[in-house]
């Protein structure tokens, strides 16, 4: 089946194979911008074994940006506007662009709950593969070199002197085991052209939020990590039954995973993310 693509900004740009969103702290919000519904297989056999971890559904990629005050729109417009062909890959799943909001603002208000001080972003990239392999063949590809402005040295520098102009220090990526995944199947799945959401952005005012994104954060010792797990994979869960639910999916993170601007995990962050 066809994925597309979703963008969440407070959460914005989508791709079901494209979808923006934003990743909040357990105590902030997000919500969607440009894209449409989020669509995720569920693993139904997944449960936890005793004195192991949980097998993963899904391997998720994440980028954490601090964008500077007043260039929202600008790098949202980047988003919206950059090549790539994330939607005709193999093993691409969802993607989303999340922006942090408040949990008490009204959608699209713009205010950030912490400005521009948390050194994790205030916006989130988030793209689900269904293997991590999957996600290893983009990152070595020609597909990533395109959406990333690598083709030639002069698109390069161009890429980096723009993401200057926007964003306070570099970006901040993060990855995930996902585990117990569950969602809804789509309506409709957005469209995408060349494999990738066609969103107008003016650069000026701020993409339409598509979702609301509530995030958990746990920091876990590797050793609860199996007992957890095991709770959440034996708890009874209603999710599916209220109004407006999409997906839900618990992330382990990989702090094994390695690559160009990947960090070791610092204890201020949280081992896992719901």
């Amino acid at each position: 089946m066809k994925q597309s693509i979703l963008l969440l900004i407070a959460a914005l740009l989508t791709t079901q194979a494209f979808q923006t969103g934003i990743i909040t702290s357990s105590r902030s919000r997000a919500t969607a911008a440009v894209s449409g519904p989020l669509f995720s297989a569920v693993a139904e056999e997944e449960t936890a074994v005793k004195n192991d971890l949980l097998k993963r559904d899904r391997y998720v990629a994440t980028n954490r940006f601090t964008v500077r005050q007043g260039r929202a729109a600008k790098f949202e417009k980047r988003w919206a506007d950059r090549s790539s062909r994330l939607a005709e890959l193999d093993g691409f799943k969802y993607f989303q662009l999340m922006r942090r909001v408040a949990l008490d603002d009204e959608a699209n208000s713009g205010i950030d709950p912490l400005a521009s001080t948390n050194p994790f972003g205030n916006y989130v990239s988030f793209t689900i593969w269904n293997e991590k392999k999957d996600f290893n063949a983009w990152r070595g590809g020609e597909a990533f070199k395109e959406a990333h402005g690598g083709t030639s040295l002069f698109a390069f520098v161009t890429t980096m002197v723009k993401s200057a102009m926007v964003l306070t220090g570099a970006p901040k990526p993060a990855f995930y085991d996902g585990l117990l995944q569950q969602s809804t199947i789509p309506d409709k799945v957005p469209e995408t052209v060349n494999g990738w959401r066609s969103v107008e952005a003016d650069g000026v005012n701020l993409l339409p939020a598509e979702a609301f994104i509530a995030c958990n954060q746990f920091f876990v010792p590797s050793s609860n990590a199996v007992a957890f797990e095991q709770r959440w994979a034996n708890r009874t869960s209603k999710l599916k039954e209220c109004d407006g639910f999409i997906s839900f999916s618990m992330l382990r993170r990989d702090v094994k995973a390695k690559g160009h601007g990947v960090s070791p995990m610092g204890e201020e962050e949280p081992t896992y993310v719901s």
